[in-house]
């Protein structure tokens, strides 16, 4: 069988390192797609790596589609807003679609959005709207909901607050949410994108817990924040407060969308034995 070769469009950020890391583990021969003036030492790093680094303009259509040549899948772990959700990747599946790669992972790792109305997650409606476009074109797709990073239970957010000892929910204590660390979801992107008959949504999470199960793990005290809706309504007044925000990723009230959507929606079912051989991060990892 014939080694495949992925294009990684996102690979100097962090999620995107990871995922080459494991698409190499995994025996792929990997291409970087780097912008111009990219961090030079995130870049040298990535082709002491293996990866071959591959330089194009995002603008420069001839140069995107040459650099996606001969790719089986084009994953994209790529951060931003509209400019980089809904125009860089668009940019990156016309190229694609040209260019004869068959399959395309966006950027999607998170809350699985397709479950939410519009409205009520900014950066998850960039990425419906991308969504939109992907699904008329004529490229397979998946995309992989995996929550909330595990990582970010170390930043005191209001789920699992360390500073205040608090563990807050809205409307419902015994609601699962869905974590997945960082290695967990490039290790499993990485073998979705070797996977040729892989669905068009994955979804996964290294542990679902639920604030009752949380403060009972930390012995942080349970705290009820009120209703869903109250939440949001507190958001919509936030973000008309602070049109800065607009041109923030992680806004406050972008940070707060996020805690909304977490209790609104989870995967009941999930993904994780696809691939055998995964091992899955554990809670316990992040409250020591």
């Amino acid at each position: 069988m014939m080694e495949k070769e992925i294009l990684v469009a996102g690979g100097t950020g962090d999620l995107g390192g990871r995922i080459i890391k494991a698409l190499m583990k995994n025996g792929a021969s990997v291409r970087a797609l780097v912008r111009p003036g990219a961090d030079p030492v995130v870049v040298e790093l990535l082709r002491s790596s293996g990866a071959k680094i591959v330089e194009a303009k995002l603008k420069d259509k001839e140069a995107l589609v040459a650099a996606c040549a001969g790719a089986s899948c084009l994953v994209s772990a790529l951060a931003g807003l509209r400019e980089v959700i809904v125009d860089t990747q668009s940019l990156l599946l016309d190229a694609a679609v040209a260019a004869g790669i068959p399959r395309f992972i966006p950027s999607d790792y998170s809350t699985d959005f397709t479950q939410l109305p519009e409205g009520e997650n900014r950066n998850f409606d960039l990425r419906k709207e991308f969504m939109r476009m992907l699904d008329e074109a004529d490229i397979k797709a998946t995309s992989i909901f995996n929550g909330a990073f595990s990582e970010l239970l170390n930043y005191n957010i209001p789920f699992l607050d360390h500073k205040n000892k608090t563990v807050a929910y809205w409307e419902k204590s015994d609601w699962r949410v869905d974590f997945t660390s960082m290695n967990d979801t490039a290790a499993f992107t990485a073998m979705a994108a070797l996977d040729d008959d892989a669905p068009r949504f994955l979804r996964i999470a290294s542990f679902q817990v639920s604030a009752k199960e949380m403060a009972a793990a930390s012995g942080y005290e349970l705290k009820d924040r009120g209703t869903l809706a109250d939440l949001d309504a507190y958001n919509k007044i936030e973000r008309a407060a602070h049109p800065e925000g607009e041109n923030e990723l992680y806004a406050k009230w972008q940070q707060s969308q996020y805690m909304h959507s977490m209790f609104s929606a989870h995967n009941e079912v999930l993904d994780n034995e696809r691939y055998p051989g995964l091992v899955w991060s554990k809670l316990a990892e992040y409250l020591r």
